[in-house]
């Protein structure tokens, strides 16, 4: 049986082939840095460099953050174990994302 790949993992697989410091795991449970992000026609990807081993979920919505600066929003799309994948759901005025961003899950108080 062949085994087919989704495109968000073609690009996550390639730039992972870029960066290889993307395969260490996170030192913060809940937390990952932006590696890199990869322009497409519909949505920017952002590749972070931790996964489901440093307790990131597909679905999950975390804030972006440079330091003290919030810089938006990104939902988590595709996880490996030490890497994954989220599309920008929102970015405060005048701002973007860069390598180096860190990421940290939303806590939704009910």
């Amino acid at each position: 049986m062949r085994t087919q790949f989704s495109p968000v993992w073609i690009l996550l697989i390639s730039v992972i082939s870029i960066f290889p410091t993307i395969s260490r795991a996170a030192a913060v449970f809940g937390r990952a840095d932006v590696v890199a992000i990869q322009n497409a026609r519909t949505a920017d990807l952002v590749v972070l460099d931790s996964g489901f081993k440093s307790g990131l979920r597909q679905g999950m919505i975390c804030g972006v953050s440079r330091g003290s600066l919030s810089l938006g929003t990104v939902l988590l799309v595709e996880l490996r174990p030490t890497a994954s994948a989220a599309l920008i759901l929102s970015l405060n005025s005048g701002q973007m994302l860069a390598a180096g961003d860190q990421i940290v899950i939303k806590i939704i108080n009910t």
